[in-house]
C-alpha cells in the first residue's frame, strides 16, 4: 500500500449550542431501574428487524446501565451527537453524514471473523445481538480535531465476541473494516484514504473491557450517521480509532496498516491514545470543547490523559514512548 502525502483534514463546521441543556444525567438514573427488567439476557430472541420502526424513528435497545462506566459528565444532547459527525464516507462537513446517510442498507448485514482464530465465522446482526446481554455505557468520546462528547453507548465488550472464535497464539493485531456502499456512500468517490476504511488494535487492547462493540446509543438502535448497525468504541483513544458499520475483523499477527496511517503517516499514528503532551503536526491537544456544552468562546477544557480512562488503561503502555508510539 503506498502512503499518501500528509491530507489537510478539511475544517471543523461550527455548531451553535442550544440555549437550554436537558439534564439527561437525572433522567438516565431514573430509567435505569426500568431498562434493567428489559435487559436482553444471553438467547433472548431479538424481534426487531430493521434499525426502524414504521413510523421511520429509530427502534430501542434495551440495556442495563453499567454503573463501572457511567462517569458523571452531563451527557451531551442526543441531537448533538447525531447531527455532528465524522464519517467520510458520507461526506467531509460533520452535517454531512446525517443528511447522507439515510438509505444506506443496515439489513441484511454480517460480519466475518477471520484470521488467526480457530474457529473463524460469519454472524449476522441478529446472532450479534443475542450474544451478550445489553449494557448502557456512558463513554468520553475525544476527536482528534479537538472536540468532544459524552454519549451513553448500547453494546456488550468486544472480547465476548472475540472469544467465540478462539484467537491462536499468533493473534497480535485485531483489524476492523468497514462496509463498502458506493450508491449511498459518495466520499468513496474521493481519494482522501484507500477505501474500504480500516482500523487496528492491539489485542490486549481489543480485550480491554473498555472496548466496546457497540450497536446503540441513547437506547436506541445506532442511526446510519454513527455508524450502524454495528462498530466499536475505544473510549481512551481518538475517535478515528473506532471504526464504524463493522463487516470483517480480522485477527493478524502483524501489525495492520490503517487508514489514516496509509494516508498521513507523519499525522496519524497507530496507537492514537489521547495524550495532551503529543500534539497533532498541526495544532495543540491540550485542551478541548464540548459539544453541546461549550459555547464557541467559552473556555475549553483541559485534555485528559487517556481521554480519563488512565486507571483502567496505562498499565497497557508500561515503558512505552508514548510520544514515539503516537
Amino acid at each position: 500500500m503506498n502512503f499518501r502525502k500528509p491530507f489537510s483534514t478539511p475544517p471543523s463546521s461550527e455548531i451553535t449550542p442550544e440555549s437550554v441543556y436537558v439534564k439527561r444525567r437525572q433522567i438516565m438514573q431514573a430509567s435505569a431501574a426500568v431498562a434493567a427488567g428489559l435487559a436482553l439476557p444471553v438467547g433472548t430472541s431479538f424481534a426487531q428487524k430493521s434499525t426502524s420502526t414504521a413510523s421511520g424513528a429509530l427502534a430501542t435497545l434495551p440495556a442495563t446501565l453499567n454503573k463501572s462506566y457511567a462517569i458523571t459528565d452531563a451527557v451531551t444532547p442526543e441531537k448533538d451527537a447525531t447531527t455532528y459527525n465524522n464519517f467520510y464516507e458520507f461526506g467531509f462537513e460533520k452535517n454531512e453524514p446525517a443528511q447522507n446517510s439515510k438509505n444506506m442498507k443496515t439489513r441484511p448485514w454480517t460480519v466475518i471473523v477471520e484470521g488467526e482464530v480457530a474457529k473463524p465465522q460469519q454472524f449476522d446482526i441478529d446472532t450479534l445481538l443475542k450474544l451478550s446481554p445489553m449494557q448502557e455505557r456512558i463513554y468520553r468520546l475525544r476527536c482528534v480535531e479537538g472536540w468532544s462528547m459524552v454519549i451513553p453507548w448500547v453494546g456488550y465488550s468486544l472480547s465476548d465476541l472475540l472469544k467465540q472464535v478462539e484467537p491462536t497464539s499468533k493473534a497480535k493485531y485485531v483489524e476492523f473494516i468497514t462496509d463498502m456502499q458506493p450508491d449511498v456512500m459518495r466520499g468513496l468517490r474521493s481519494h482522501v484514504l484507500d477505501w474500504p476504511y480500516r482500523e487496528g488494535l492491539r489485542i490486549d487492547e481489543a480485550m480491554n473491557p473498555l472496548t466496546l462493540l457497540t450497536f446503540g446509543m441513547y437506547g436506541k438502535v445506532l442511526p446510519n450517521q454513527n455508524g450502524a448497525p454495528v462498530r466499536v468504541i475505544v473510549p481512551w483513544k481518538y475517535g478515528f480509532k473506532s471504526g464504524k458499520s463493522i463487516v470483517k475483523i480480522r485477527l493478524t499477527e502483524k501489525e495492520p496498516i490503517t487508514s489514516w496511517m496509509a494516508s498521513a503517516p507523519f499525522e496519524y499514528g497507530f496507537y492514537a491514545n489521547v495524550n495532551p503532551n503529543v500534539s497533532h503536526p498541526r495544532w495543540s491537544q491540550a485542551t478541548e470543547r464540548r459539544i453541546g456544552e461549550d459555547g464557541f468562546f467559552a473556555r475549553k477544557r483541559e485534555t485528559l490523559l487517556f481521554n480519563g480512562y488512565e486507571n483502567e488503561v496505562a498499565n497497557l503502555y508500561a515503558g512505552m514512548d508514548l510520544k514515539k508510539n503516537f
